[in-house]
Order: structure tokens, then sequence, then C-alpha cells
């Protein structure tokens, strides 16, 4: 039969229908638990990216419209139904094969579309082919969320398996292109192609490889890859491998000045020689001190992970420790389906701070619990027993520690905390005052205000409940600026200026 004009035609093999008729964590320098305010910033970061856009909620409407239209019920396993829209419209019910030309539209009911001037294919093989330029949209269930626009597209929307050439787009939320892709179930397989978080029509940064797989939200593989910002080669590895539930900051170097180190620049080099092991690197330069790096090497599997560390270590309050060197043990687990989780960890190495020398051990015991969510709130708990020696005074330091935080996502601009924090360990009874406050009991809260799409402010509060003095107040200010975030923090209780810039984290 052949069709013209604009003309809706469902069309199914074996099924008859009704006739024709995607950003990024960021996370900044606190002791004042303003950590948890970066925590829901991320969460509505998390959730705009996630947000389906006007082309996007088409789909899902019109996939739904198929459902609705069908003549019997649809069973897993048959044929997935799918319609077509165009100028001319010719199919052979026999065989299933069909052309389409001119504003071609199809759409099939598991929510996938093609859009281009011309396509062919064959329902019967659930085969879509478009020799030319097209467009591809996919919100299939559990499969690899897509935007794409390429030429000499070749998809089996029965297997989820196809190709296409000189492709760009998106892929979950990795902007994307390459000479070749190929489409699965589970995953996409790029060659001689970029990706970036960078949503600019010329990013400041990307990646290019021979070779990229992708598992949206899952996992990243990369082989013979290079580093770019802008049109600059920075960098090379043969193979790069992330875990896309986890954010990496690794890959490009973070710039700053502080009132303590002045201006410094520093980034992470991961050298991994297995999936299990790999070599660290922490680069640090600044003006006043001149390198502060770190090296070393960790082992990670099933919970454990096993540390080996030399060099300059930092703290937020811009603390440095040398640990010459030191080896950390820390096995962390789920207890079962619940939503608590314990943790052991075991450090012990040779710490020098100024003029202070010592074999360090630390020994701790933890338990924590996913946020509690309720009405809103979210709250945060966790508690731990530690034990920490030191070979230069021969003491030892032992307490337990409890931590309580209350967070709120008030509205799309205001978000709050309070909470209470207790260490044994502190900076008065301690050889070393490297990651501890001056003080034990700690009150904290804050608030953050977001006062457009690219601008939010937080003020950041700790008290000394012992002595009754407020400790810190800080005030922090983030700025967008392209596909990078600048964040500005002022310590007012000690006069102090921070300011740090660091790109989208992968």
């Amino acid at each position: 039969m052949r069709i013209g004009s604009r003309l809706l035609c469902a069309l199914a093999a074996a099924l008859s229908l009704l006739p024709c008729g995607a950003e990024a964590v960021y996370k900044s320098s606190t002791d004042t638990g303003a950590d948890v305010l970066d925590y829901i910033e991320n969460r509505r970061r998390l959730e705009r990216e996630n947000r389906l856009n006007e082309e996007q909620r088409q789909l899902m409407k019109d996939a739904s419209q198929i459902k609705a239209h069908l003549r019997q019920p649809w069973e897993q396993g048959q044929p997935v139904p799918v319609a077509f829209e165009g100028d001319e419209l010719t199919y052979d019910e026999q065989t299933g094969e069909f052309t389409a030309v001119g504003k071609v539209d199809i759409v099939q009911m598991d929510a996938r579309r093609f859009q281009s001037e011309e396509a062919t294919g064959n329902t019967q093989e659930q085969v879509v082919r478009i020799p030319d330029k097209g467009h591809m949209l996919q919100l299939t269930p559990n499969a690899p969320r897509v935007t794409l626009d390429g030429y000499h597209t070749v998809y089996n929307y029965g297997s989820q398996t196809g190709t296409m050439e000189d492709a760009s787009g998106k892929a979950g939320n990795h902007y994307v292109s390459g000479k070749r892709m190929e489409f699965y179930p589970d995953k996409i397989v790029i060659y001689d192609g970029t990706q970036t978080k960078c949503g600019a029509k010329n990013p400041d940064y990307h990646l290019s490889a021979e070779k990229i797989e992708i598992w949206p939200g899952k996992l990243l593989k990369m082989y013979n890859m290079t580093y770019w910002l802008g049109k600059n080669k920075i960098g090379s590895r043969k193979y790069y491998e992330q875990d896309l539930t986890k954010a990496d900051d690794t890959l490009y170097p973070r710039i700053g000045y502080n009132s303590e180190n002045g201006v410094y620049a520093e980034q992470d080099f991961r050298f991994p020689f297995n999936e299990h092991f790999w070599g660290n690197l922490h680069a640090h330069i600044e003006t006043k001190q001149k390198v502060r790096s770190n090296a070393g090497f960790a082992y990670a599997n099933r919970g454990l992970l096993v540390e080996g560390l030399y060099g300059y270590y930092s703290d937020n309050d811009n603390v440095w420790v040398q640990k010459e060197p030191g080896l950390s043990v820390n096995y962390r687990q789920r207890i079962g389906t619940s939503p608590l989780n314990y943790h052991l960890n075991y450090e012990i190495g040779h710490w020098r701070a100024n003029s202070v020398a010592s074999t360090h051990q630390k020994y701790e015991i933890g338990l924590g619990r996913d946020p509690i969510v309720f009405h809103g709130w979210l709250l945060f708990l966790h508690t731990s027993y530690t034990i920490t020696k030191e070979s230069a005074n021969r003491s030892t330091v032992r307490g337990m520690n409890y931590h309580a935080v209350l967070g709120k996502d008030f509205d799309p601009k205001w978000a709050g905390y309070f909470g209470y924090h207790f260490t044994k360990n502190n900076a008065k009874n301690s050889l070393f005052r490297y990651s501890l406050d001056d003080y034990s009991k700690k009150l904290m809260t804050g608030l953050s205000y977001r006062m457009d799409n690219l601008d939010r402010f937080v003020v950041g509060l700790s008290y000394d409940t012992e002595n009754m003095t407020l400790k810190d107040v800080d005030y922090y200010w983030y700025r967008d600026i392209h596909c990078s975030q600048l964040v500005l923090r002022y310590r007012a209780k000690r006069k102090q200026w921070q300011i740090g810039w660091q790109f989208i984290p992968w």
C-alpha cells in the first residue's frame, strides 16, 4: 500500500494497532559541617541533570499513546510495537519491509525515536536503516539514555544493537562524538571519539580516545586516551577506567589561593596495574613552600582498601604533616541489606610536623547509617571508637566519637543544617594537629542561598559548647563559570581567604 501526505501509520509485526490515525559533584573545604549543604546541592544538580527535556517528555508521551492504542496486549518477547510517520510511506504486510520518505518520524513503544528525511527497514526483523543523516533519541528502560545525530544508522530494536557513523550528542551525562558508534543493550562503544561533561559548543576540556566504552551511570573505559584543555593537548595515557557511580576529580588540575600557602596548583594521577591495584600521585606546587606532593600505592577489593603513603598531606585547616612512610588499612561493609554500614581502620607511619617526629598509630571501629529521610529532612548519624598512640611522648588517647547532623532542603533556593560533633581526640591532647579541631564538643549550623543559576552563597558556624565560644564563621561564594566552578571562602574569625577553581568532576 502507498500513503501520501502527513499520515500517521502504526505498524507492528505480529501485532495490529489501531488504523492510521543529565552536572557534577563539587566539594569545598569545611570544618563547620557545610559539606552537608554540598550534599544537598549535589542532589539538586543530579535531579536537574536527569530531568527530562521537552523532546524527551514528548517521546514518553508518544510511546504511551502507542501502548494505549494496542488492539491486543503486548507480551514480553514479542516484537516491539512501532509507529511510523512521513510524507510518503510504503509497507509490505507480508514481508514487513517498509520505506519512509520526507520528515520521517519512527517511534517505538519502549521509548525510542528515529528521525530523518529517509528511512527503510523491516518490522519483522525489527530493523531500521537511515542511509543519510538521522536523529536518535532513546529512553528505553535498562538501556543507555542517548540523544545522538549521525549518519548511516542501522539499528535492530529487537536486540537493541546497531551502529551510527560520524555521530555526536549525549550518552548518559556525557557529551560524546565519534567516527563510529556501536549500540548494545547496556553500553555504547565509540571509535576515534571524544567525551566530556562540558556541554558548551566548544568545550573547555574534553578527552579523546581510540576507543571509548560507556556503561552510562556505571562504568567508563578509554583506550589510548588524550587530555585536552580547549585545543591544547596536556597529557595522555594508554588506559583509563572510572566507576561512574562515583565522582572523579583526578583528571584535571585544581588551582587556588589561600592566606597560608599562597597560590597553588594541584592534580591527582592514578596509574592502574590492574583493576584492584594502582599507584597514586598527588602533585601540589605552591608559591610559599614550593613542592608539597605525595605518592603511594593502593589495593582495593571487596570492601578492603590498603594504601601505602609517602609525602606531604594537608587537612581543611591547611595543617600539614609528612608521612615518611605510612600504611593505611580500611575495611568497610554494609550490614546485609540494612541501611547500616561498619568500618575498621588501622594506620601506622612515621609522622613529622615542624620539629616533632613520631611513630603514629591509629585504630578505629565505626558504625554509620545511610541518611534518614523524613518530611524533606535528612539525618546523618555516625559513631566510632578510636585509639591513637604516639612513640615520641608515649601517649595514648582513646574514646568514643559521635556525629549527628540534620539537613533540610527548604525550597529550590534555601537549604540549612544543624549538627553536633564530639571527638575524644583534639589538638590539645594529641601530638599532631592534623585533621583535628582544637576542641572536642562542637555545634555546627549553616544556611545556603542560591541567588540564581550561577551563584550560591553559604554561611557556616561552629561553636565550642565546652568553653561557650564561637570558634568559626565561614562565608562561601560558589560561582559557576562555564564548565567549572569558583569557590571563595572567607574565615571571618581567622581572617583567612581561600579561593579555589575546579572543573566539573567526571
